[in-house]
């Protein structure tokens, strides 16, 4: 048994080592194609309706139809459309939202 062992078995024996370790998760994430690189902030993006109200209550991230993942925040009259979001909605591509 090691001294972390000893110490969690004996109520008030100060730990000489951590309980608890962090670890790096690195992921790569597909970002489509866009004009010039950072054009995805300056735009407006279509989301569907129920996934902002999830993202409003929990905090968790939304999928653009371009595939921009980002929690909402600002105010989308302020920014002009994404070209890409609008030609989905269009229906000249699929989404790239993970749904049909």
């Amino acid at each position: 048994m090691n001294d972390a062992t000893a110490a969690l078995d004996e109520p008030g024996t100060p730990l000489t080592q951590p309980a608890t370790s962090t670890a790096v998760l690195e992921r790569t994430e597909v970002v489509p194609e866009l004009h010039e690189p950072g054009d995805h902030e300056r735009f407006s993006h279509y989301v569907r309706k129920e996934k902002i109200l999830e993202s409003a209550l929990s905090g968790e991230p939304v999928v653009a139809l371009c595939g921009k993942v980002w929690v909402p925040g600002r105010d989308p009259n302020r920014f002009p459309v994404c070209p890409m979001c609008k030609e989905i909605y269009d229906g000249l591509r699929p989404p790239a939202d993970g749904e049909e």
